[in-house]
């Protein structure tokens, strides 16, 4: 069962969810599988198909990679920001508020989050050249965008967030993901939504981002 969304709703609402989790709802393994479907069908650099989606539902593997996703967080609040970047996120008023108060209740829930995916691809960018990176890149992120849409279009919520980046060699460890091999891309919250009623979100004008045959 898929909500009544026109592609265009669904690309228009898919939000970052945090307070509107339902925490206390389990989410069908059926449904997950369904958005790992979809999600593999993402265009992949040459063809490899190299993305893997770990999905996490057990309570006592969830309590450790929650613990893990508080210390990322404390370990690594963020990266600098230009003015440029304060700028655009406090375009509107309010916004930045709305997110920090979802992100201090994300970090004193995540423990009741009922699923989480962390999606990784195979081969690390470290060191890489930037053509490296963005096919490796480029392989993994459509097939989360994916996932996220099949999500939404199913009453489910998600959150991209980084919280596996300064730990991940120990969230590694946790799920057994050989790290020398493999990377992990994200790490997603998953659960139903409290309500379904999303909008789209207010944005910077298209002015400031549209560019006609040079910048």
């Amino acid at each position: 069962m898929t909500l009544d969304l026109t592609p265009d709703q669904l690309l228009s609402t898919t939000r970052a969810v945090r307070k509107r989790l339902d925490l206390d709802r389990p989410v069908p393994r059926r449904l997950i599988e369904e958005c790992v479907d979809l999600a593999t069908q993402a265009p992949t650099g040459r063809n490899r198909q190299r993305w893997h989606f770990l999905v996490v539902t057990d309570p006592g593997r969830r309590a450790v990679l929650a613990d893990i996703f508080r210390r990322a967080l404390v370990a690594d609040p963020g990266l600098p920001l230009t003015a440029d970047d304060l700028r655009r996120m406090h375009h509107h008023e309010g916004s930045m508020d709305r997110i920090f108060d979802g992100l201090r209740y994300l970090f004193d829930n995540v423990h009741r989050v009922p699923a989480f995916v962390v999606p990784a691809v195979e081969g690390r960018t470290d060191r890489a050249r930037v053509s490296a990176q963005a096919n490796t890149w480029g392989s993994i992120l459509p097939a989360v965008w994916s996932f996220m849409l099949a999500a939404r279009a199913r009453g489910l919520g998600t959150v991209w967030t980084t919280a596996q980046a300064p730990l991940e060699r120990e969230l590694a460890a946790a799920l057994g993901v050989p790290y020398d091999e493999v990377m992990l891309a994200a790490f997603l919250p998953l659960a139903f939504t409290k309500g379904t009623d999303f909008k789209p979100a207010k944005r910077v004008p298209r002015e400031e981002v549209l560019h006609w045959n040079r910048w």
